[in-house]
């Protein structure tokens, strides 16, 4: 390697062996390597520093969001928990509630069952008014009680009841629909026709839950007035109604062919 050096206004050249030369060269290739190992190394130290600096970030965030957490369970933790018990408290009552009118149900069964058991029709209807129930209950009592009565030849007090459920407005309209349709039904032509007549007619409104029945007993009970066509007609509703049971649907067949009426091809 050639070195050039300026003394006295001269310029010299100094030639230093290969050897010589090899070795600068290596040491500048180390000196090199140095540099770039610190240079690497500061760079890593910067990287960690900036890594720890964003993890401390983090710790201090999540702190806190933590004690805003904290905070906000302190102020409103309260309306959760409470929330909480009363959807508890409420599945619990609900379930006890379920199984007390289970058990009440099944206990009043019970003793209906026994009171039918009895073998004098008198005592069985005292037995069964001897028991306690509360609304639609008490109206299925009532309809057992004037059923039991009615088989014991006590057709008055049979019908009394029956009316009674049927005229009462705190029944559920389906009880008192049923009790109304067998009231007549019981009287038979004990009462006028038109009177019949005109109680059966609600019944057999559309939508109505007797309607097929009411029909029914109306249709016999133009039979008994002697208004063989309509008597036909109100039996040909029976048959174009869809919630007529097949027994009732050949029972209104075979009144029809005994009235001379035709039935249709369908």
């Amino acid at each position: 390697m050639d070195v050039v050096t300026k003394m006295n206004g001269s310029v010299h050249f100094k030639v230093f062996p290969c050897q010589t030369q090899a070795t600068l060269i290596t040491v500048g290739r180390e000196a090199l390597q140095a540099v770039i190992e610190a240079v690497k190394t500061s760079q890593n130290e910067w990287e960690a520093g900036v890594s720890s600096e964003d993890s401390f970030i983090n710790e201090v965030s999540e702190e806190v969001r933590r004690d805003r957490l904290y905070a906000l369970m302190r102020r409103y933790g309260w309306i959760a928990i409470s929330a909480i018990v009363l959807l508890v408290g409420g599945a619990a009552y609900n379930e006890w509630r379920k199984a007390t009118e289970r058990a009440s149900a099944e206990a009043l069964g019970d003793a209906v069952l026994s009171a039918l058991e009895l073998e004098d029709p008198q005592a069985r209807v005292a037995a069964v008014q001897a028991l306690a129930a509360e609304g639609n209950g008490d109206a299925v009592l009532a309809m057992i009680a004037a059923a039991e009565a009615a088989q014991g030849d006590d057709r008055t007090d049979a019908i009394d009841r029956l009316r009674a459920v049927a005229q009462d407005p705190g029944i559920d309209p389906l009880y008192r629909d049923l009790a109304a349709l067998k009231s007549v039904m019981l009287e038979g032509s004990e009462a006028s026709n038109d009177d019949r007549l005109a109680r059966l007619l609600p019944l057999t409104a559309p939508g109505a839950p007797y309607r097929p029945l009411a029909l029914e007993a109306m249709a016999l009970t133009h039979i008994d007035d002697g208004d063989t066509d309509t008597a036909l007609e109100v039996l040909n509703e029976i048959l174009a109604d869809g919630e007529t049971t097949e027994g009732l649907r050949r029972r209104a067949s075979q009144l029809i062919v005994a009235l001379g009426g035709a039935l249709s091809a369908s």
